[in-house]
């Protein structure tokens, strides 16, 4: 295990207009912001064909084959994030949503691009003192994070 520590800054409210993408709204705020670290939280909703990560097709294969799910309606989501800079300082939001429809339900991250329907709000607790940065792994290709950079 690697750990930091680091203290609570600004909090952000915000209410994503329909249509928006999800990660690239936050990580724009981020930038016009200079949020290096936050916390997040988000409920609303999901617009038809948004499209998630689901999980690799083979869990301990040596390449990593990610899988894709295409909402096929507007669902209703909640979900968790975090977001950190990356080694050359973009901002990178690493968020999961539960979304679901009627009896039906998918997990999954929102890189692929996840459109808001109407409602999506989120809160974002800005995270200050943090050392930590997401550095590329090349063992699994991902940018991962590291909580203890340059400490």
């Amino acid at each position: 295990m690697k750990y930091s520590e680091s203290q609570l800054g600004r909090i952000f409210v915000i209410r994503l207009e329909d249509g928006d993408i999800i990660h690239e709204e936050i990580e724009n705020l981020a930038k016009q912001n200079n949020i290096e670290s936050a916390a997040l939280i988000i409920l609303g909703g999901a617009d038809k064909n948004s499209k998630l990560v689901v999980g690799p097709q083979k869990g301990r294969e040596k390449t990593i084959i990610p899988m894709e799910h295409i909402l096929n309606n507007v669902h209703e989501i909640t979900g968790t994030g975090t977001l950190f800079l990356d080694d050359a300082n973009n901002s990178i939001l690493h968020m999961h949503i539960s979304c679901g429809r009627n009896d039906n339900s998918v997990t999954g991250c929102v890189r692929r691009g996840v459109k808001a329907w109407h409602v999506m709000e989120i809160v974002l607790f800005e995270l200050t003192g943090s050392p930590a940065k997401r550095i590329l792994d090349p063992a699994t290709g991902f940018k991962l994070l590291d909580p203890c950079l340059g400490n």
